[in-house]
Order: structure tokens, then sequence, then C-alpha cells
């Protein structure tokens, strides 16, 4: 069943067209990444499918309804949106700025028809952000933040997660620990993700397909392995990387070659 469809979609900013005639599918529990160079619009579809900007042209559908029909609450259960910024330095604790990702199930007087509590305190645990819990935003690192947005995010408990570099201020390490609690949820829950990501190689990691963007239009789409490969990055990125098999996981990884200026 597809959770997402994409339907001729097109963007356009006065005469700049971002956009262009982009139409894919996601399947329930799949995890799609978009890929592109910088300034290609890969955010776009997004901020599209989550309902932040209207499309120029086509349509999205999100389980047979159009984006655009469901009610602000009803859409905030269906979708999560972890955004590249993550959360603003704020006064807001951890826990509280967790519990605001139940705002989509409360009632105007802030209360739940089930007590859900229980399940903020669970992710406290399960991302370690426990020792932090009353400690403001404004008292946390960007990557500290980072975390507390990936909780916020869970707390919602959407059907559909889109992710705009969620590995943003991340070092190598907790790269990949935010890349794995993402699978781990997803496997888990049947969690169907859209991320965009600028590193090639997590993409070909964790998502099963892969959706290159070139100048607003689709320039491949596929397994890791039909989409990273050489000659189609270097007409897309303007250089040509080397392509090797991970060892551990048998998914293609780049080396880069030369540049433009060599």
């Amino acid at each position: 069943m597809a959770v997402v469809q994409v339907e001729r979609l097109g963007k356009s900013y006065g005469a700049e067209r971002v956009l262009e005639e982009l139409s894919f599918e996601v399947a329930e529990g799949e995890w799609l990444g978009i890929l592109g160079p910088n300034g290609t619009g890969k955010s776009t579809p997004l901020q599209l499918i989550s309902g932040v900007i209207k499309p120029s042209s086509g349509r999205v559908l999100l389980q047979d309804k159009p984006a655009g029909s469901y009610p602000r609450k009803a859409l905030a259960r269906f979708v999560a949106v972890l955004q590249q910024d993550a959360l603003p330095q704020v006064g807001f604790t951890v826990r509280e700025m967790l519990e605001m990702g139940r705002y989509p199930y409360q009632n105007w007087l802030g209360d739940e028809p089930a007590d859900r509590s229980g399940l903020v305190e669970r992710i406290l645990d399960w991302l370690r952000l426990r020792p932090l819990a009353d400690r403001t935003l404004d008292r946390l690192s960007g990557g500290e933040r980072r975390w507390v947005a990936l909780g916020k995010v869970m707390a919602q408990e959407p059907k559909l997660l889109l992710l705009d570099e969620p590995t943003t201020y991340l070092d190598i390490g907790y790269q990949l620990e935010m890349m794995d609690w993402v699978r781990k949820w997803q496997q888990e829950s049947g969690l169907t993700v859209i991320s965009v990501l600028h590193d090639l190689n997590l993409a070909a990691q964790y998502c099963g397909r892969l959706l290159l963007l070139h100048e607003g239009r689709l320039a491949g789409m596929g397994t890791p392995d039909e989409v990273i490969r050489p000659e189609l990055l270097e007409r897309v990125y303007g250089t040509r990387p080397h392509v090797l098999a991970h060892p551990e996981r048998e998914v293609p990884q780049i080396l880069l070659g030369r540049g433009r200026m060599d």
C-alpha cells in the first residue's frame, strides 16, 4: 500500500522553477532517501508533503487522500517532521518539549483521552535524555537539541516521518546512532520514512530506495546499487567518485575522486 503518492509535482517561486514534474510513491514501512547537490531543491518535496508549502502543480496524496484535505491535527497525527535546524534555543525544558509532541492528540484543555505520560518517560530513557530532562533547551548543545527533536517526533507517534538532514550537528559516531535509532523505530512500528540526506554513504546504508534530484528534476531512482553509480553521480555532482562495496553491509559506498579543478 502506498502511504505517499507524489504526482507530477512542481513548485515555483515567481519565475524560478525549483521542482519540475516529480512523481514517485512510497510504500508503507519503506525508507526513501532523497539526494542531490546543494540548491537542487531536495528539501522542497518534504515541505510539500508536510503541507508547509503548496505545490504550483501536481498533487500529494497521503493514503489516497489529498494532503490538503486533512485537518491540521489529523495531519499532525499522520506526519511528523524532523527539521534540519532541530529546535530553537528556547526556555522550555527537555521534558516539556517532548510533551509538546502529544499536541495532536489533546483537546483544547491540553488533555488526552488516555494517559500517555509514560511514553514521554520511556523516550527520555530510550534516548538517554533523562539527565537532561529538566534542563532548558538554551542550555543544550546543537547535538543535544537534535536528540530532543527526535524524541519530540517519537512522542508524536506518526505513521510517516520526514527527516531533513537528520545528522546535522552530530559527529560520526552519533550520526550512526541517530540513523540506527530511526531504523529501529521504523522496523518495530512499521513507520514509513522519507529523508533528505547530504551524505550518500549514509543514505546507501539506511535507505531501501534512493531518489536523486538534479536541477529540480528526477535524475535517478532505485536501490542504492542502481543510483550510486559513478557515471550518474558524475553527471549530477560534477565529479566522478570511486564506488566500492561496504565490507560489512555490501551496499555501495563512495570515495571521492578528482574535483572540477583537477
